[in-house]
């Protein structure tokens, strides 16, 4: 079947290359989707996407009158696709059910590393040959109380790690798994009562969007550490940055955004107009932010290749069901569970 992936970077190519293995014929192009790109879908059975493209009610309206039928995101989120239109145009919507959750699990442990050890300002300093140790006062994680908000695939594999460094592992998740291992259910209001150290495994939905705000900020710890590696609007950004202020959070490390759409992925060092608010959370010494990378493993994108030529294959099978095929009314997508 003929294929257009969007966003394509030139370190996905050899990963997509080698799961396509040439059954399908696939464009790739580095453009994002959109209201003007579009049009690079015409004579396309599918469009494959990924988490910053806008997959909007306009641009899958176009995309249906080129003929698309299909749309693969290469990601486990989809809240950036309207699925509700798809529907409308009789457009399948799947998703990478999950991919390498020790990817995005190590690298929201290797957040919270770098911040407690002030990693980042200990490097600056050192390649001004600067080595005294003033300000870089850390603490043990042996024994801190980490609480995870959501418990799918990325929250387990992120439990381990903490429990593995004899930390005392809490959760929040509605759908609580059965498998949890070592790690204790708790209410979302014990969690951020109790928490040294917060992590966020969660999807981007009606019921998490901006789940961190002034409200649930003010159960936390003084000092608290809050990580994201999920979506950037289960964040209020305003709301943290008033928290960073008042020391009420003490570290903050994002590998997502609220507003990154646009501008992660993307190289906007001479842009004359910066964004303020990332500006402003940039200038907090206790802020470590990285461009959304907590998926860039070779083995995570060779999962994302392989899944996502899957989804073609199924398609084109008329096999698209099951939880890689996102319908618009699914419960999956009205939960605080999901596979992240």
């Amino acid at each position: 079947m003929k294929a257009v992936a969007y966003s394509i970077k030139p370190f996905e190519k050899e990963f997509l290359a080698k799961a396509n293995q040439k059954k399908h014929d696939i464009t790739l192009i580095s453009n994002a989707l959109g209201p003007d790109t579009a049009v690079f879908a015409e004579g396309k059975d599918a469009v494959i996407v990924f988490t910053n493209d806008d997959v909007s009610g306009p641009v899958i309206e176009k995309l249906a009158g080129f003929g698309v039928k299909l749309i693969i995101t290469r990601s486990t989120g989809t809240d950036h696709i309207d699925k509700q239109v798809a529907a409308i145009y009789g457009i399948s919507v799947s998703n990478i059910l999950s991919y390498s959750p020790q990817a995005i699990a190590e690298h929201a442990v290797a957040l919270a590393f770098a911040l407690n050890r002030q990693i980042i300002r200990a490097d600056a300093h050192s390649h001004h040959f600067d080595f005294r140790n003033d300000e870089l006062m850390g603490f043990n994680f042996s024994g801190k109380t980490v609480g995870l908000i959501g418990l799918g695939n990325t929250g387990k594999a992120a439990a381990k790690i903490f429990d593995g460094l004899s930390c005392n592992v809490i959760a929040y998740d509605p759908v609580f798994p059965a498998d949890a291992v070592n790690i204790k259910s708790v209410t979302l209001t014990e969690l951020l009562t109790t928490a040294d150290i917060i992590s966020l495994h969660l999807p981007l939905i009606p019921a998490t969007r901006h789940l961190i705000k002034n409200e649930t900020i003010s159960f936390m710890k003084n000092g608290v550490m809050l990580i994201n590696t999920s979506r950037g609007a289960l964040i209020r950004t305003t709301d943290v940055i008033a928290a960073l202020k008042s020391g009420k959070i003490g570290y903050l490390g994002l590998d997502v955004y609220e507003f990154e759409k646009g501008l992660f992925f993307e190289d906007h060092e001479d842009d004359l107009v910066k964004d303020p608010l990332l500006h402003s959370l940039l200038n907090y010494p206790n802020v470590l932010i990285t461009p959304h990378q907590a998926y860039l493993t070779k083995e995570a994108l060779q999962e994302i290749a392989d899944q996502t030529i899957r989804n073609l294959d199924e398609w084109q099978q008329n096999k698209c069901s099951g939880e890689a095929c996102v319908c618009a009314n699914s419960c999956r997508n009205n939960t605080i569970h999901s596979t992240l």
